[in-house]
């Protein structure tokens, strides 16, 4: 479709093409552990893992999810923040045949239960205060077991003895889970369970190594099949735009949540790949990231634009030594130039956007972080491998330079399909091609350029929402008539989710009673932040709630203040 007018930007260091090694992923870390055994993995919180501390514990939870009967294909969630647990459990899981099932750790019993039914998960590996969630929702899911582990596993002494008790003190619990019948617990697991090697023959191509839950405007979230070899192929793309970094040597910093694509690829999977050390934080709070730049030096640092803002806007960020930073991909959001040139003052480091979606494993384009020009406002160029184009919106045909239409992508990266929605991937892989939704535009140097999304997807603070799964829950209480969702400008998350309510005749409903509705059935960062109550709302002739119409109000109001 394309004559590829990037390539002639790529500095000599980039391939256009990759040579891919078909072996599944998994194989990295049995890599990584017979070549760097005693180096540093992971360091969490003061406590710190070796490489082939990773590999054993990996082996030894694949080997008792066999046990339990996982076999070659069988799903297995993840519900955990970044610890090493989380790193432990995504490559036991493959080890043992398993697909990984990443389950956002704040997602409520609702989300939990459509998305465990949707996969078909027999196995869940989850926190110890999550545990009474999953347990309220097993019973009506596929699960059979429950794995479950305690970030104190994984800290230090003294804080590890320590941690119980400020866990009780901020959630007001303190779960105590037994290892006994459908209960198993991952220290126990990894005291009692043989690290012996698993035989298992896979398919590179065809393999599923991963289903990774996005949503979409027409209804609930769908399983993104992704296989060996999209994810081995993106982490290889990462590898080889970062042509500076050194194997075995780089310090990687591990905010973004594997439990998303970009963070699981970017940092996990490519740290492993190459034998570097990951820095694990289980969320972002910008203080706790500023003194651990400053004491673990790291070199990456992949993230999200509301990261790069919390730090910046922190008020001692002038005490904080950042000098290690070197490299960083922004990613999730559009990352504003401001934000861009006020990061690199304060590392001395690059910071560079990309693009991507849940659908190609993410990353499809970037800009380039050394010796080549860097583009304002442009998401780069395609990654070696992958294929761009614009195509119109009214034959689907190729269209110029400067022309807008909808991005296409196509390459290794790019997914097998929806788990069991044939109808839906048919509409979005056509000849192996992309459609991602978005607007944008190609110059004539092959710079990218996102000017809007087809989709309602609002990107706040990183995180995809997706205005139909709220609105189905704000629809359920007793007193609202209509309800519209959209993503709205905001300084700090990019845009924020405003919620237009019309109340039944009569209704005397309030904002703090539909909050605390939408908190008991949505994750936190999903409930609306803002709540407009309305006479009616802008319709088509034929009914349909105008929701750009509100966007577009939204706008005009901040322009006009």
């Amino acid at each position: 479709m394309s004559n590829k007018p990037w390539l002639s930007q790529y500095p000599e260091e980039i391939p256009a093409s990759i040579p891919y090694a078909p072996i599944p992923v998994q194989s990295y870390l049995a890599e990584a552990a017979a070549k760097y055994p005693e180096k540093t993995a992971i360091h969490f919180l003061g406590k710190e893992m070796k490489y082939k501390e990773v590999h054993e514990a990996a082996l030894k939870l694949a080997n008792y999810l066999k046990s339990l009967g996982i076999k070659k294909g069988d799903r297995v969630a993840i519900m955990l923040p970044n610890t090493p647990q989380s790193v432990i459990s995504y490559y036991g899981i493959l080890f043992a045949g398993g697909i990984v099932v990443q389950t956002n750790p704040l997602y409520m019993e609702r989300e939990l239960e459509y998305q465990m039914n949707d996969a078909g998960a027999k196995v869940i590996i989850t926190m110890d205060i999550l545990y009474p969630r999953v347990m309220k929702v097993k019973e009506s899911t596929s699960l059979e077991h429950i794995v479950v582990t305690a970030i104190k596993d994984y800290l230090p002494f003294p804080r590890n003895v320590v941690y119980p008790f400020m866990q009780k003190r901020q959630y007001g619990i303190v779960v105590d889970v037994k290892h006994s019948g459908n209960n198993h617990l991952l220290k126990t697991i990894l005291a009692e369970t043989e690290a012996s090697p698993i035989q298992l023959e896979f398919d590179f191509e065809e393999d599923l190594a991963l289903l990774q839950y996005t949503g979409g405007t027409t209804g609930f979230p769908k399983g993104v099949m992704l296989t060996h070899k999209n994810l081995v192929s993106n982490a290889s793309m990462c590898d080889a735009w970062l042509y500076k970094c050194r194997k075995g040597e780089e310090v990687i910093l591990g905010i973004l949540p594997f439990f998303h694509v970009y963070g699981m690829t970017a940092v996990m999977i490519l740290a492993i790949m190459q034998g570097y050390k990951m820095v694990l934080l289980p969320k972002f709070d910008a203080e706790t990231t500023l003194k651990t730049i400053q004491k673990q030096k790291p070199t990456l640092f992949p993230g999200a634009p509301t990261i790069y803002i919390g730090l910046l806007n922190h008020p001692k960020l002038k005490n904080y030594d950042l000098s290690s930073i070197e490299s960083c991909i922004s990613g999730s959001a559009p990352l504003p130039v401001e934000v861009q040139e006020n990061f690199e003052k304060a590392t001395n480091g690059k910071l560079v956007e990309g693009y991507g979606l849940t659908e190609s494993s993410p990353v499809t384009h970037a800009n380039f972080l050394w010796d080549k020009k860097r583009v304002k406002g442009s998401i780069g160029v395609p990654w070696p491998d992958t294929d761009s184009a614009i195509l119109s919106m009214e034959d689907g045909k190729p269209l110029p330079p400067g022309e807008v239409g909808e991005i296409a992508v196509k390459g290794p990266q790019v997914m097998k399909g929806y788990w069991n929605r044939p109808e839906e991937t048919e509409q979005i892989l056509k000849d192996g091609w992309l459609l991602t939704g978005d607007l944008g535009y190609m110059d004539e140097d092959g710079y990218f350029y996102v000017v809007d999304r087809k989709k309602d997807m609002i990107i706040a603070g990183g995180f995809n929402i997706y205005p139909r799964e709220i609105e189905e829950v704000l629809y359920e209480h007793e007193s609202v008539q209509e309800a519209v969702v959209a993503g709205v400008p905001d300084a700090y998350r990019g845009e924020t989710v405003k919620a237009y309510i019309v109340k039944k005749d009569g209704a005397a409903l309030t904002e703090e009673e539909l909050n605390a509705f939408a908190r008991k059935h949505l994750a936190a960062y999903k409930v609306p932040r803002i709540y407009e109550f309305r006479e009616e709302l802008p319709k088509t002739a034929v009914g349909k709630i105008l929701r750009r119409a509100l966007v577009e109000e939204e706008k005009k109001k901040i322009k006009e203040a």
